[in-house]
Protein backbone atom coordinates (compact mmCIF):
# COMPACT_ATOMS: atom_id res chain seq x y z
CA UNK A 1 0.00 0.00 0.00
CA UNK A 2 1.19 3.76 -0.84
CA UNK A 3 0.00 6.41 1.94
CA UNK A 4 0.10 9.99 1.23
CA UNK A 5 -0.25 11.75 4.48
CA UNK A 6 0.23 15.48 6.22
CA UNK A 7 1.00 16.14 10.09
CA UNK A 8 -0.20 19.91 11.08
CA UNK A 9 1.02 20.35 14.58
CA UNK A 10 -0.96 23.69 15.63
CA UNK A 11 1.32 25.16 17.55
CA UNK A 12 3.75 27.45 15.30
CA UNK A 13 7.07 28.66 16.56
CA UNK A 14 8.17 32.32 17.34
CA UNK A 15 8.10 32.54 13.11
CA UNK A 16 5.00 31.32 12.90
CA UNK A 17 6.55 27.82 11.20
CA UNK A 18 6.16 24.25 11.44
CA UNK A 19 8.82 23.43 9.96
CA UNK A 20 10.50 21.68 13.21
CA UNK A 21 7.62 19.88 14.08
CA UNK A 22 7.22 18.68 10.74
CA UNK A 23 10.74 17.50 9.98
CA UNK A 24 10.61 15.50 13.39
CA UNK A 25 7.61 13.53 11.52
CA UNK A 26 9.76 13.22 8.24
CA UNK A 27 12.39 12.39 10.06
CA UNK A 28 10.33 9.03 11.83
CA UNK A 29 9.74 8.27 7.87
CA UNK A 30 12.94 8.48 6.48
CA UNK A 31 14.20 6.01 9.74
CA UNK A 32 11.92 3.64 8.80
CA UNK A 33 13.95 2.24 6.36
CA UNK A 34 10.51 1.96 4.21
CA UNK A 35 10.32 3.05 0.18
CA UNK A 36 9.04 6.53 0.57
CA UNK A 37 9.33 10.79 -0.32
CA UNK A 38 8.19 13.95 0.43
CA UNK A 39 7.39 17.04 -1.38
CA UNK A 40 5.36 20.60 -0.12
CA UNK A 41 2.36 18.88 0.98
CA UNK A 42 2.83 15.08 1.58
CA UNK A 43 4.97 12.79 2.26
CA UNK A 44 4.13 9.41 0.44
CA UNK A 45 4.92 6.19 2.22
CA UNK A 46 5.16 2.60 0.71
CA UNK A 47 4.69 -0.80 2.63
CA UNK A 48 2.57 -3.65 4.32
CA UNK A 49 -0.64 -2.18 6.55
CA UNK A 50 0.78 -2.71 9.86
CA UNK A 51 4.30 -0.89 8.89
CA UNK A 52 3.25 2.19 6.97
CA UNK A 53 0.50 2.61 10.18
CA UNK A 54 2.75 2.27 12.32
CA UNK A 55 5.11 5.01 11.50
CA UNK A 56 2.18 7.25 10.60
CA UNK A 57 1.41 6.83 14.11
CA UNK A 58 4.92 7.53 15.26
CA UNK A 59 5.42 10.48 13.49
CA UNK A 60 2.07 11.48 15.11
CA UNK A 61 3.47 11.01 18.25
CA UNK A 62 6.80 13.26 17.55
CA UNK A 63 4.43 16.37 16.65
CA UNK A 64 2.32 15.64 19.28
CA UNK A 65 5.30 15.96 21.73
CA UNK A 66 5.62 19.43 21.03
CA UNK A 67 1.85 20.17 20.43
CA UNK A 68 -1.40 19.48 21.99
CA UNK A 69 -3.27 19.22 18.82
CA UNK A 70 -2.38 17.37 16.01
CA UNK A 71 -3.94 17.37 12.51
CA UNK A 72 -3.59 14.31 10.71
CA UNK A 73 -4.08 14.38 6.35
CA UNK A 74 -3.93 10.81 5.10
CA UNK A 75 -4.97 8.99 1.78
CA UNK A 76 -4.16 5.19 0.78
CA UNK A 77 -3.95 3.51 -2.40
CA UNK A 78 -4.56 0.01 -1.15
CA UNK A 79 -3.59 -3.11 -3.48
CA UNK A 80 -2.59 -5.72 -2.46
CA UNK A 81 0.38 -7.92 -4.13
CA UNK A 82 2.19 -5.11 -5.20
CA UNK A 83 5.18 -3.55 -4.37
CA UNK A 84 7.80 -0.93 -5.91
CA UNK A 85 4.39 1.43 -7.03
CA UNK A 86 6.02 4.59 -5.28
CA UNK A 87 7.92 5.35 -8.48
CA UNK A 88 6.05 2.79 -10.95
CA UNK A 89 3.24 4.33 -10.82
CA UNK A 90 4.65 7.73 -11.52
CA UNK A 91 7.22 6.21 -14.59
CA UNK A 92 3.79 4.93 -16.28
CA UNK A 93 2.14 8.35 -16.11
CA UNK A 94 5.42 9.75 -17.96
CA UNK A 95 5.69 7.34 -20.22
CA UNK A 96 1.95 7.87 -21.19
CA UNK A 97 2.45 11.60 -21.30
CA UNK A 98 6.14 10.49 -24.04
CA UNK A 99 3.10 8.27 -26.29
Amino acid sequence: MIVAFSISPSVADETGGVSDAVAAAVRVVRESGLPHETNAMFTNIEGEWDEVMAVVKQAVDVVAAVSPRVGLVLKADIRPGYTGQLAAKVERVERALEG
